[in-house]
């Protein structure tokens, strides 16, 4: 019978995964591409080598299930994703996948079977870099993906449909990828922390109370353009001082709501060294763990960039990009990821996520919760990201323990009711 991998070894996948890339020298692996196919055949190869059997569903989601006592049993899924954002680091996502696969190894290593199946899956499409569109996969599985999403276009202009045909799935066919609530008993993912407060806890591990809601806006301040060496100071429209201010605004009134807020695009026109400028675009990405905090937060803010608009003879226009509710993990499988914790002797510190993960769509099929791992300076989405053996070696732990825990419990699925 073949023993669970090491931490060693599923850093070394990590690796082996990073050079399934669409850019030599640079980790970029998007979503119904080849180098797609082979990650996702590479990672088959691993999770047959631990006992599941394993099918790929009509939104390309590789899906591993390892058996329950009783055949055909309800799931708990383990899931992470396979794709990347452009010039990525080997971590994100990935380390996810491989170590729900460690976990049934593990099982399969000892013979042992659970009251439930498991499942591992490694989602298509979380990051949305091909067709600007978050969630793909982890949506398709949890039955909410709108098939409007088929119609989006990457930049080549392939639609998502054309696209999971080429792909060599049936154009329809991702509509039965949608699970069975009565047939999964719970979502667990494992992901790196994406931020500095384990790291600065000197802990390998944290568990997750809620992933943050995220608001994304684009507003564009409309003023006068004119000849930088003769509009006089007090009589300019200048966009781009409002802009200024703005960003300002944006910074102080997250502070004040105790949210996250960023503007991270500036677009200013005529954009010439001796124009003032006559129109600026910008964007805001605001996030909060509770959907009030956020709500008040942006309340406030559409207020001050009024306010600057109209004290400096601007016009304010605004585009809502992206809304997301906050999404509360499940207390019961925070409290028993907790548990397995603090059976490994460590303390369990709880932290929200700041950035969004599949567990935001999971938890419109069942019951989710998250393990985070501490990755070096917070760095993520960046080549430089890293872990360490040993807090990957605690994270297999934790969860091969919350598993066990779990068949322990009573059997649940969406019980806890969610706002």
């Amino acid at each position: 019978m073949t023993a669970a991998p090491s931490a060693e070894t599923i850093l070394a996948r990590c690796d082996a995964l990073a050079a399934h890339t669409e850019e030599p020298g640079r980790l970029t692996r998007t979503f119904l591409t080849p180098v797609h196919a082979a990650a996702a055949a590479e990672v088959r190869r691993w999770m047959e080598a631990a006992g599941m059997t394993v099918r790929m569903d009509g939104m390309a989601n590789l899906i591993g299930r390892y058996e329950g006592k009783e055949p055909d049993a309800p799931a708990v899924l383990i899931g992470s994703h396979l794709d990347t954002v452009r010039d990525a680091g080997r971590y994100d996502g990935m380390l996810g996948v491989l170590l729900g696969i460690d976990a049934v190894a593990r099982l399969n290593a000892a013979g042992r079977r659970l009251p439930f199946a498991v499942e591992v899956v490694g989602f298509g499409d979380e990051e949305g870099v091909r067709f600007a569109r978050t969630l793909l996969g982890s949506r398709a599985l949890a039955g909410t993906l709108d098939a409007a999403a088929l119609d989006a276009a990457d930049t080549d202009g392939t639609t998502l449909a054309q696209a999971l045909e080429a792909f060599g799935l049936a154009p329809d066919a991702w509509r039965a990828a949608a699970l069975d609530p009565a047939r999964v008993r719970a979502y667990l993912e494992v992901h790196i922390e994406q931020g500095p407060v384990l790291e600065h806890l000197s802990l390998p591990v944290g568990v997750v109370t809620a992933i943050a809601g995220a608001t994304r806006l684009a507003f564009a301040l409309g003023g006068e353009a004119g000849h930088a060496g003769t509009v006089p100071m007090e009589a300019r429209r200048d966009a781009l001082a409002g802009a200024a201010e703005a960003v300002l605004a944006v910074e102080t009134v997250a502070q004040e709501h105790g949210v996250v807020a960023t503007v991270g695009a500036l677009e200013v026109a005529p954009g010439a060294v001796n124009v003032v400028p006559g129109r600026v675009r910008f964007t805001v990405d605001l996030r909060a763990a509770e959907d009030a905090a956020r709500e008040s937060a942006l309340e406030d803010l559409r207020g001050r960039l009024q306010m600057i608009a109209a004290r400096r003879g601007l016009t304010l226009a605004a585009e809502t990009l992206h809304e997301n509710a906050a999404c509360p993990c499940s207390p019961s499988l925070t409290d028993l990821l907790a548990e397995a914790v603090e059976d490994q002797g460590l303390p369990a510190h709880r932290l929200m996520s700041g950035a969004g993960h599949d567990a935001m769509a999971m938890a419109d099929l069942c019951d989710v919760a998250m393990l985070f791992v501490r990755c070096a300076g917070g760095v993520s989405h960046n080549p430089a990201e890293s872990v360490t053996a040993e807090d990957v070696a605690v994270a297999a732990d934790v969860l091969s323990d919350a598993l066990v825990l779990l068949a322990e419990r009573p059997p649940f699925h969406l019980q806890e009711p969610r706002p």
